[in-house]
């Protein structure tokens, strides 16, 4: 008889992530169950778990929660209509979507089902992926992945999706002059994506040779390591003094927001994808009276899956420089201190379940 439980990493409040056995989910009507395969570990997962963001009480607000938004698994039973509805088959290998839209809401009606309102994302309001099994609930938005992909590139897709959104939203063109600040799992995402849209100059910046190294082998003409080199002078004198088109803020950090404001040219795009720890101020005046600079926001990947899938699986993504480590799925606190530290060359970090 199989097993009526399995094991799960569990959010219990700030602080308080456990590694416990959790019933095994069954599925209801237009519900699928999938086992996991392999998680990722995003830049909000520690965040969570030391209780900063905005977004980290909503978390504990929802637990005992299982956390994890990024995953790749393969169909393990279907709940009632879900063959005829969706086309899935036991054993297809599947992504869903990191929201799960509700459809009725004003944002969802005008196709921003990434704004939706109800806003119902894994490992935030429902269980995620850092588990042996999931529910994928009626209403979410599930993509076939081929079985040729490897499983690096298979659990990299959803980031990946984030990435060429963010690109797409900033309207990358092929005279521009491109600055990403960031180069951890997304930021290298941006910057293939960008790469691909053949722009004039893409300049990477970092805070670690390592990944500065990662960003000239996927293609950034032009590397700056922000703790030896002043990004802002660097860009300029790139640009005889006129400034970057677009920046693609991909780290979330303060400092970094008020240098893209300051290397942009007048009529300058800034495109923000990173998470805050905290609220940051702008000197607003630049950004209007100065420069009328223009700021993008760009949340999750709507749209971009079959784009991201499509990509990975023709090779134009070096997974193999961007997907560092895995650990078992027990070892969650060792996973998620090697993000935060950025041990041993760490970029994208991924976990097995048993």
């Amino acid at each position: 008889m199989a097993s009526e439980f399995m094991y799960a990493v569990v959010v219990h409040d700030k602080n308080d992530f456990r590694y416990e056995k959790v019933p095994k989910p069954k599925p209801g009507p237009g519900e699928v169950l999938v086992k996991i395969n392999r998680v990722g570990i995003c830049a909000a997962d520690p965040k969570v778990f030391h209780g900063l963001g905005y977004f980290s009480p909503i978390v504990y607000e929802h637990a005992p929660i299982i956390a994890g938004h990024e995953f790749i698994g393969e169909v393990f039973e279907l709940g009632r209509g879900v063959e005829q509805e969706l086309g899935l088959e036991i054993g297809d290998r599947v992504i869903m979507e990191n929201i799960v839209p509700c459809g009725k809401c004003y944002y969802c009606r005008s196709g921003l089902y990434n704004l939706c309102s109800v806003h119902i994302i894994p490992g935030f309001k429902m269980n995620g992926g850092w588990a042996q099994y999931m529910i994928y609930p009626k209403g979410s938005i599930i993509h076939k992945v081929p079985r040729g992909l490897s499983i690096d590139a298979a659990v990299y897709i959803e980031p990946f999706a984030c990435a060429v959104y963010a690109v797409e939203r900033a309207g990358v063109k092929l005279d521009d002059t491109v600055v990403l600040v960031g180069c951890g799992p997304i930021g290298l995402g941006m910057l293939t994506a960008a790469k691909l849209k053949s722009p004039k100059k893409l300049i990477a910046a970092d805070t670690h040779d390592y990944r500065l190294d990662v960003a000239r082998s996927i293609g950034a003409d032009i590397t700056v390591n922000v703790k030896k080199e002043n990004l802002v002078d660097q860009v300029l004198r790139e640009t005889d003094g006129l400034g970057a088109d677009i920046v693609l803020e991909a780290v979330g950090s303060p400092t970094a927001t008020k240098q893209a404001v300051d290397m942009l040219k007048k009529r300058g795009r800034l495109l923000v994808f990173g998470v805050y720890p905290q609220e940051t101020s702008l000197d607003w005046s630049v950004i209007s009276d100065i420069k009328e600079l223009e700021i993008i926001g760009a949340h999750l990947g709507a749209y971009s899956y079959p784009t991201a899938i499509r990509l990975l699986s023709k090779g134009y993504v070096k997974v193999d420089k961007i997907v560092t480590h895995n650990f078992p799925l027990s070892e969650w606190r060792t996973a998620i201190e090697t993000v935060e530290k950025r041990l041993d060359g760490a970029i994208k970090v991924t976990m097995t379940p048993p």
